[in-house]
């Protein structure tokens, strides 16, 4: 028992390590270059209209687009596979054990970081901004929808679109705003409920509000033909700080829910 206690304590350790250079990385925004150099040439009305664009997508995908991103991966098998990770972790309780869930998560993330850079730089060399706008939310939902399935956790229930919408929310969020939705996360996870008061439309809003204010003068950019690309292109480095924290925050529910399991036996 003491030897499964301290391997655990040891991956938690490690775990803890990791979260706290997360928000270390994120303590402050600070704007490249190309984003000052843009910022006088963006019209001011863009802001709104990425607003309502992103919280479209996200309604629009949620009501009726769940079923067409599921046809592009296997869900019966990324939940097989989780029940024979889950096995053989109850069997062997080592390090190695337990991090075989976040190896097969970032797989499916780096995959579909791949797939949507291709895109969203094909998109910008035609001058196309806002249209991609339905096919990026597609991969980030698409994204953490697979994490969620490597981890263990399903996300057709109101509050683990929550949970994601959250998530989603704060990983383009800085400093206190992000460790206000971590703690909005953690509870949830503690708690495995929803605050009496939430509706999602309103989540959407927040979490849409936040990536166009990221997204701003990217959106700008790829909507000019040619450049655009270099717009496009930035699809990828948002979708990349969205699955990381998406794997912190999962992994975390799933060690919390494994400490009893291994220390307790």
């Amino acid at each position: 028992m003491a030897t499964k206690k301290s391997a655990f304590d040891i991956e938690w350790r490690q775990f803890q390590k990791k979260e706290q250079k997360f928000f270390d990385q994120r303590e402050e925004k600070k704007d490249s270059f190309l984003n000052r150099f843009l910022a006088e040439k963006v019209p001011a009305k863009l802001q709104g209209t990425l607003d309502s664009a992103f919280a479209k997508a996200f309604g629009v995908i949620f009501e009726k687009g769940t079923g067409i991103i599921e046809k592009t991966y296997k869900k019966d098998e990324l939940q097989k596979s989780f029940k024979i990770n889950e096995y053989a972790d109850e069997v062997r309780q080592t390090r190695k054990s337990l991090k075989v869930f976040e190896k097969k998560a970032g797989t499916a993330g780096r995959v579909n970081m791949l797939v949507s850079g291709a895109t969203g730089i094909g998109m910008g060399a035609l001058g196309v901004g806002l249209p991609d706008i339905v096919l990026f939310v597609g991969f980030i939902l698409r994204s953490v929808y697979e994490i969620a399935l490597d981890y263990g956790y399903d996300y057709e229930s109101e509050e683990e679109r929550r949970f994601i919408l959250l998530l989603i929310e704060g990983a383009v969020s800085y400093g206190a705003d992000l460790r206000r939705i971590d703690d909005l996360l953690n509870a949830y996870i503690e708690k495995n409920e929803m605050p009496e008061d939430y509706a999602e439309k309103q989540q959407i809003e927040r979490t849409a509000a936040g990536l166009s204010k990221e997204l701003l003068y990217m959106k700008f950019l790829q909507g000019i033909p040619i450049v655009g690309a270099i717009g496009g292109a930035y699809d990828v480095v948002y979708l990349k700080k969205i699955t990381e924290y998406a794997n912190l925050k999962y992994k975390k529910r799933l060690l919390l829910k494994k400490k009893n399991e291994w220390v307790c036996q």
